[in-house]
């Protein structure tokens, strides 16, 4: 037994030391993605401000537009999964319904995404970064030889440090690995994430510094007596966080029935609706954080709604166009701007002091992300991170809760998730491995908790090899009682991993 715990303990650091070194590379390939889509932006900005003084450079600039975004869309055309955000397919991955090399995609979505997210459309490039450093995982694990179990791992540290180098956030994307994509709160997975997370941002940190990203300046805690409009603020929220939901997952069907354009020069779209939006609102395009940092000087909520109204369908036609990229930041960017409109609105009737406007920014990037995406523990903690500041966890909190609640009351469901349904196909299943393992967190109510093994309709080919239970280490039998708080170590046919998640999480619902 001695022998066996020492050997785990070596396993054990032998994989924080891949993370480590997964954090490291990642940091190097996003730290360098984030530079080059920063210094291109920039760079079109620049000749757009030149177009004023000459408008013939105007149709050079539209054609250098459209020659990147068709550059971009033939690269996903080679690729598919190297298009969008990235995220679902790291998702399916992690789940075992999709298997992909990591080469192709990495290389593809680094050009790509510079090319699309630098020019200037509504597109963010934190899933970018969370692809590209999950391919870095794959890379990594497989030099290193890593098992498969291992390899998820890696695979799931490399997403989170890619999150971590694209935000500063290594605890926000440590979480949103663990909450959102891999569904499991497993010790191997978010402690090496969160090592990998912090290695990553060590890197980047000694190149773009140690500010925040969003280092929005506010110096007046909000008054508890004014939580009523974190309530009114959160259900506003959610509504608007419904909508986009519907508009991102069903706009698609309008490319599709546009006849002339095949599906990789869907890009052209928005690139022509880019130009005259680039021309007379530069400031505006992008992923959105110089927008965020700057609406605390915008008080017409006119012209507040006016930008909302641009971000949100720009988003939408941009994303759904299918070129790499994410919608992570514009909807943290769209969240701001909703903040900013219920705050002034509010302070136009002589209900909010004008500077605590700054502070439902700040709420509500938060809140519609938790709207959108289902998981408020990363949010607030992602906000917290990138504002650079732990003084608004509690309305942060409220804000988030009941965004997601009003959101579930629609029939909201996680986005990502959401995309991830829409694009896997039988292929993507349809490939042949040896045994595997699948880690599974029993939950307070589920219909496993409280059930003796040999009581649960287990998946076909499953066998329930250990119960990690605190400390100890449970080899099972039929009588052997599932707690609430257990993690489950299944042995699975990898070919059946994916029927294997899904089963296992129609078993984790909350017992009738």
């Amino acid at each position: 037994m001695e022998s066996e715990d020492r050997q785990t303990r070596k396993s054990n650091l032998r994989l924080l030391f891949e993370a480590l070194v997964v954090g490291l590379v990642a940091g190097i390939v996003v730290g360098s993605f984030r530079w080059l889509t920063g210094q291109t932006l920039a760079m079109w900005q620049k000749g757009y401000q030149a177009a004023h003084a000459n408008p013939a450079l105007l149709w050079l600039l539209a054609g250098g537009v459209l020659a990147s975004v068709i550059v971009a869309g033939f690269l996903v055309k080679q690729q598919p999964h190297a298009g969008g955000s990235g995220i679902p397919e790291v998702e399916l991955q992690l789940q075992g319904k999709l298997q992909l090399a990591w080469w192709p995609i990495f290389w593809r979505k680094f050009i790509g995404g510079v090319l699309s997210i630098g020019s200037g459309l509504f597109l963010g490039r934190e899933g970018p970064s969370i692809q590209l450093g999950s391919t870095v995982g794959q890379g990594v694990a497989q030099g290193f030889k890593a098992s498969k179990t291992d390899s998820r791992v890696l695979l799931a540290t490399g997403a989170a440090s890619g999150l971590s180098a694209a935000f500063g956030a290594p605890l926000g994307g440590a979480m949103f690995i663990v909450e959102e994509v891999f569904h499991n709160f497993s010790p191997r997975v978010w402690l090496n994430a969160l090592a990998g997370a912090i290695m990553a941002n060590f890197v980047v940190s000694n190149v773009f510094g140690q500010t925040p990203v969003l280092a929005i300046d506010y110096k007046h805690s909000f008054p508890i007596l004014q939580y009523w409009q974190l309530l009114l603020l959160g259900a506003f929220l959610g509504l608007i966080g419904r909508f986009y939901q519907w508009g991102l997952l069903n706009f698609s069907h309008v490319y599709q029935k546009i006849p002339v354009l095949p599906r990789w020069l869907h890009g052209i779209i928005p690139a022509l609706i880019l130009v005259p939006v680039m021309y007379y609102f530069p400031g505006y395009v992008g992923g959105g954080n110089n927008l965020i940092l700057s609406l605390n000087q915008i008080h017409a909520v006119n012209v507040l709604v006016l930008i909302f109204l641009l971000r949100i369908s720009f988003s939408i036609v941009s994303y759904d166009s299918g070129l790499p990229g994410g919608i992570f930041l514009p909807i943290l960017t769209m969240g701001a701007l909703l903040g900013a409109v219920y705050g002034q609105f509010m302070v136009d009737l002589g209900l909010l002091d004008q500077k605590l406007v700054v502070n439902l920014i700040i709420f509500s990037m938060a809140g519609l992300f938790s709207a959108i995406v289902r998981s408020p523990f990363t949010a607030i903690m992602l906000i917290a991170e990138m504002v650079g500041s732990l003084l608004h966890l509690m309305p942060l909190a409220v804000v988030s809760v009941v965004a997601y609640v009003v959101n579930e009351l629609l029939g909201g469901v996680p986005i990502y998730e959401s995309l991830a349904g829409r694009m896997q196909t039988k292929e993507d299943n349809d490939y042949v491995g040896e045994a595997d393992q699948l880690t599974i967190s029993i939950y307070e109510g589920s219909q496993l908790a409280d059930h003796q093994v040999k009581d649960i309709a287990w998946p076909d080919r499953t066998l329930v090899r250990v119960i990690h239970r605190g400390q100890k280490d449970i080899i099972p039998n039929g009588n052997t009682k599932l707690l609430a708080g257990d993690l489950l170590v299944l042995e699975i046919d990898e070919n059946q991993r994916g029927l294997v998640y899904d089963k296992m999480a129609r078993l984790q619902e909350a017992k009738e």
